[in-house]
C-alpha cells in the first residue's frame, strides 16, 4: 500500500453530491449459486460453485482498483463475494445509516425472451424463470466488488475499466437513496421495499442472541437496541483549538529535549506509539522497563516525566495493572523512585489504560489523588477494543489544558476500565478530566458508547494541581490523523490528540 489514507471502506459518502453504486462482475453473469450463504439457508449446497474462471482478469481487476483508488474515483468498497450483491448492498446501507435502491433490469437480461420487459407480458408463465434469475443476480457469491463512484465521474471510472477488459461487466445497479429504506427493483416496480433499521436489525439479531448469552445481556440489548435511532449521526469531531497549531514549537526551537520515561512492563504493547508521540512534541523518550528499575540501572531523579503505557500487561487478566503496581509498592528500591520522583514540583506522569490501572493503584504515593477510583473489570464483561466518543472537561490536567469541551473519537482497548468507587476514591471529589459521550454529544453509561460502564461516563481523571492524569483511552494510538480509522476531511496530518503531548512540553518550558 503505497498510502494508507487511501484506505477503502463500505461506508458510503452521502455528501458528494450524487452518486452511482457501481458492480464489477468478474463472474461475467455466470451467477453460480452452489456453496452460497442463499443455499446454506436452505440446506442445499449445489454443485456449481463460483471460481476464478480466468485468472488474468483477477489481476487486471486489482490494477483497476488500484488506479481508481489512485486517482480518488472511488467512495466506497465492498466485496461481493461474501452474500452476494444484496448483502454488500446492505451492509453498505448499515455502515452508513442511509438507504440503498438497486435497479436489477441490468443484471436479469434474459435473452430466451428477447426483451428484458418480457414477463410484463405473462407475468403468470414466467415468473419462476425471472424469480430464479433475480435470485441469482442478488445472492451469487461470484468474484466482484460493489463501489460507489460520483456521477459525474462515470466516464472516466468506465474508460479506466474498459482498458482492463472488465468493461463488458461492469454494471451500474443503484444509489443510495434518502428514504433510508433498500429497494430492489425489477422492470419499474419495487420487488422489494423494507426499512433499512429492520433489515440490520434482522442482520444484527443472531450477533446479538450470541452475545447476550456470552456477555452482560442488558449490555447486548443496549446495543441491539442502538440501531432504532435512526438520528444517529455517528462520530464527529467538535473542537475549542486548532490541532495543527504546535504550541511546543518555541521550546523545540531551543533544541532542549526534557528525558521522559516510557515505563512498561511484561506484555505491555504500547510504549512505540508513546514514545512516539512524545518524541514529536520534543522530548526525549527512554525506554524504561520496570526491571531497570527493580535493579537500580535506572533511575527516575534523571527524568522530567514518567508515563506507564497499555496493553496486556501481565495478560491483561486478574487486574494486570494493579499487578504492576505491586511491584513497585512491595520493593522498597522502587517504592522510594517513584515516592522521591511524584514528590518533585518539577515532574508529570501519565497512565493509559493498564498505565491508568497502575497509576491508580499508587495514588498512596501520588500526591492530590486520594480521591481516584480502582479500574475493574468491563461491565459488559469483555475486552473491548473500539473507537468511540470523549469529552474533554475542564480540569487542572497539563495535558489537557486548552482543550476542554472538545469532542472528538480516540481509541479504547481494555478489559478492565470500569470506574469503582465502592471500596476506595470519591466520585463526588474526584477531579475529571474526561468523559464517554454518545454519538448525541451526551455523557452516558449506555453500552458500546461507555464500552466499560464507568460512572457518570468517567474515563480520564487528574489531581488538583494537574501534574499527574490517569486515563483509560489510547490518544497515543492517534496522534496523528492517519491513525483514526475514521476523520472529517479537515483533519491535517496531526490528530486532535497531538495537543496533549504538546500541553506536556509547554508546561516543563
Amino acid at each position: 500500500m503505497q498510502d494508507a489514507r487511501r484506505t477503502l471502506t463500505p461506508q458510503l459518502a452521502l455528501d458528494q453530491g450524487e452518486t452511482d453504486l457501481l458492480l464489477i462482475d468478474l463472474g461475467q453473469g455466470r451467477n453460480r449459486l452452489g456453496g452460497s450463504a442463499l443455499a446454506q439457508v436452505f440446506n442445499a449446497t449445489g454443485d456449481d460453485a463460483p471460481d476464478v474462471n480466468e485468472p488474468q482478469q483477477l489481476a487486471a481487476f486489482f490494477g483497476a482498483v488500484q488506479k481508481l483508488a489512485s486517482d480518488n474515483l472511488l467512495l466506497a468498497y465492498h466485496d461481493r463475494s461474501d452474500g452476494g450483491l444484496f448483502a454488500a448492498a446492505a451492509e453498505m446501507a448499515f455502515a452508513s445509516r442511509c438507504g440503498v435502491s438497486l435497479d436489477m433490469d441490468g443484471l436479469c437480461y434474459d435473452p430466451l425472451m428477447a426483451d428484458v420487459d418480457g414477463n410484463e407480458k405473462k407475468p403468470d408463465q414466467l415468473g419462476g424463470r425471472s424469480f430464479e434469475i433475480l435470485m441469482r443476480a442478488l445472492f451469487n457469491e461470484e468474484l466482484g466488488a460493489l463501489v460507489q463512484i460520483r456521477r459525474g465521474d462515470r466516464d472516466r471510472v468506465m474508460d479506466i475499466l474498459r482498458a482492463a477488459g472488465l468493461g463488458a461487466c461492469s454494471n451500474f445497479v443503484g444509489y443510495p437513496n434518502p428514504w433510508d429504506e433498500f429497494r430492489v427493483v425489477r422492470n419499474a416496480r419495487a420487488v422489494l421495499r423494507e426499512k433499512r433499521v429492520e433489515l440490520q436489525r434482522a442482520w444484527s439479531e443472531t450477533s446479538f442472541r450470541m452475545q447476550a448469552l456470552r456477555d452482560n445481556p442488558e449490555c447486548a440489548q443496549q446495543e441491539f437496541d442502538r440501531i432504532l435511532d435512526t438520528n444517529d449521526k455517528g462520530l464527529s469531531v467538535s473542537l475549542n483549538y486548532d490541532p495543527a497549531e504546535d504550541i511546543a514549537a518555541p521550546f523545540i526551537s531551543t533544541g532542549a529535549r526534557p528525558q521522559v520515561a516510557i515505563l512498561r512492563e511484561q506484555g505491555v504493547n504500547g510504549h512505540v506509539e508513546m514514545a512516539a508521540a512524545f518524541d514529536r512534541a520534543g522530548f526525549a523518550a527512554v525506554d524504561v522497563h520496570m526491571s531497570d528499575i527493580l535493579a537500580g540501572r535506572v533511575f527516575l531523579k534523571d527524568f522530567k516525566g514518567a508515563v506507564a503505557c497499555g496493553g496486556f500487561s501481565y495478560g491483561d487478566v486478574l487486574g494486570a495493572g494493579q499487578g504492576w503496581a505491586r511491584t513497585i509498592l512491595f520493593n522498597g528500591r522502587a517504592r522510594d523512585e517513584f515516592s522521591a520522583f511524584f514528590g518533585r514540583p518539577d515532574t508529570f506522569a501519565l497512565g493509559v489504560c493498564n498505565g491508568c490501572q497502575m497509576m491508580s493503584a499508587l495514588k498512596s504515593l501520588v500526591p492530590g489523588a486520594e480521591h481516584w477510583p480502582r479500574f475493574v473489570r468491563n461491565r459488559v464483561e469483555q475486552f473491548e477494543a473500539r473507537f468511540t466518543m470523549v469529552e474533554v472537561i475542564e480540569s487542572p490536567s497539563l495535558f489537557l489544558s486548552g482543550m476542554a469541551g472538545s469532542r472528538m473519537p480516540v481509541v479504547v482497548s481494555h478489559g478492565e476500565g470500569r470506574a469503582d468507587f465502592s471500596e476506595t476514591g470519591d466520585l463526588g471529589k474526584v477531579a475529571l478530566a474526561m468523559r464517554y459521550l454518545d454519538n448525541a454529544g451526551n455523557p452516558t453509561e449506555v453500552y458500546p458508547y461507555n464500552p466499560n460502564g464507568s460512572p457518570q461516563g468517567l474515563t480520564g481523571v487528574t489531581t488538583a494541581d494537574g501534574r499527574f492524569t490517569i486515563m483509560m483511552p489510547h490518544p497515543e494510538r492517534v496522534f496523528r490523523t492517519v491513525q483514526m480509522s475514521w476523520h472529517p476531511e479537515n483533519l491535517g496530518e496531526d490528530s486532535p490528540w497531538m495537543r496533549m503531548f504538546r500541553n506536556a512540553r509547554k508546561w516543563v518550558g
